[in-house]
């Protein structure tokens, strides 16, 4: 696999850096859903009428890939339902009226931490997914042989326009980063720390300089400003020069992956006892009236953020969790903010306009900005022609969905699009073809 310093330089667009994030006071409902994270949904352990407190469990992990949800209000369980998700499913989710109060669960504490099965077990117990967006579990990473971990890689690129919530996480919650990584030196032996920050974020690079100007094991490497400089493997790359290949996991190369604000949570977990509630939020798109960095209780439904915000200027014609690169369309503003949420955004006619979409004209312009050298433009071909050895040949399963192809596309095909059908489309012929 060939990896290169190709990506796209996007707008920066980022109205919100620098500012300090703002606490919204509770909303009067929260919607929490038990799928939140890769793997199987929570169980809720609570039932209609139950009072609660902020950190309170309120549903348990359902399988080792699962991971725990608590509270992010005080008041009262008032209805386990279903939501639809942006994925056009349902989920099981449990809503809570809150009292206002926002009054902490009286059995949370400070947690002791004397070796790396209770590190990990905080990790778990916490509710921590990776909150980079990918929302894997974080404890199920660390369970491997402590040998096996090299490097740990720490993401700080926030590389897409308009983002820059974990850029307020590096500049005001240093000290739990920092104790957070002093307890993976300590309980899991690593001896190797590199936070990727892209050039452009110098207050984000001088708080984390002066993190690393304390603990010998941690480097800041400072990276070019080039989107999708914050992709798993294409961080790995320019921080550790490894490659991982297709169809393996950073840790077959020695690292682990893990996003600042995952790591600003723990740190927070051992040192208070209060797990993963709520989120920064950029709240931010030309439809909001005043962009916002906003520290919101998960389950906040988007309407009550962008109220929050002043509201909407204009009727917004396209609404997103997270950036515009990788972002996800959402159908509803009442959709809640999620544990992996660090974006929200509300286009208008003009920031969502799609343009006209023409015939190729075989430039190649696709492949030299790909980060892993692919070809979208003959996987389009092949998925036309449902070739579907081609497309393994193509190494479709490798794209991450990044977007650069598109964005560069002179002719305005929607390639990334293409690529996710053509990967589900391989996946569900190579089913069939195991089944023969």
């Amino acid at each position: 696999m060939a990896f290169s310093l190709h990506g796209v330089h996007v707008p920066h667009r980022k109205h919100t850096a620098g500012m300090d994030a703002v606490r919204m006071d509770a909303p009067k409902t929260v919607t929490i859903p038990m799928s939140m994270h890769i793997g199987k949904p929570a169980t809720p352990v609570v039932k209609v009428g139950d009072m609660v407190c902020v950190g309170t469990l309120i549903a348990e992990q359902s399988g080792f890939v699962s991971a725990p949800i608590h509270s992010s209000v005080s008041g009262k369980v008032t209805k386990l339902t279903e939501i639809l998700t942006y994925g056009g499913t349902t989920v099981p989710a449990i809503q809570i009226e809150s009292d206002g109060l926002m009054t902490p669960d009286p059995a949370l504490a400070p947690k002791e931490i004397g070796s790396a099965d209770e590190l990990i077990d905080a990790m778990r117990d916490c509710g921590l997914v990776g909150l980079g967006g990918a929302g894997f579990p974080t404890y199920v990473k660390y369970k491997v042989e402590k040998e096996k971990i090299q490097e740990l890689v720490v993401n700080g690129a926030e590389c897409e326009p308009y983002i820059t919530s974990d850029s307020y996480t590096m500049e005001k919650r240093s000290e739990d980063i920092a104790l957070a990584l002093e307890l993976m030196e300590k309980h899991l032996g690593i001896k190797k720390i590199i936070i990727g920050i892209e050039s452009n974020k110098a207050k984000s690079i001088e708080s984390m300089q002066a993190l690393a100007a304390k603990d010998s094991n941690v480097q800041v490497k400072v990276l070019p400003a080039m989107y999708p400089q914050g992709g798993e493997k294409v961080l790995i790359y320019h921080t550790t020069g490894k490659s991982v290949p297709l169809g393996k996991l950073p840790i077959d190369v020695g690292c682990i992956v893990a996003n600042v604000t995952s790591l600003a949570v723990l740190g927070q977990y051992v040192r208070t006892g209060m797990p993963l509630v709520e989120k920064c939020v950029t709240v931010d798109g030309a439809a909001v009236h005043e962009p916002k960095n906003v520290i919101a209780p998960i389950g906040t439904s988007m309407d009550d953020l962008f109220a929050f915000c002043g509201g909407l200027d204009s009727e917004p014609a396209k609404v997103l969790y997270g950036g515009p690169m990788m972002g996800i369309s959402v159908p509803d503003t009442a959709s809640p903010v999620l544990k992996t949420t660090n974006a929200v955004l509300a286009l208008n006619k003009k920031e969502a306009a799609l343009p006209e979409t023409t015939p190729c004209i075989r430039c190649g312009t696709c492949t030299n900005t790909c980060p892993f050298g692919m070809a979208p433009a003959s996987i389009l071909k092949a998925y036309e022609k449902k070739d579907f050895e081609a497309l393994d040949k193509l190494k479709v399963d490798l794209c991450m969905e990044c977007g650069c192809c598109s964005y560069v596309c002179p002719a305005s095909q929607p390639l990334t699009q293409t690529n996710r059908l053509a990967k589900a489309a391989l996946k569900e012929y190579k089913a069939k073809e195991e089944k023969k």
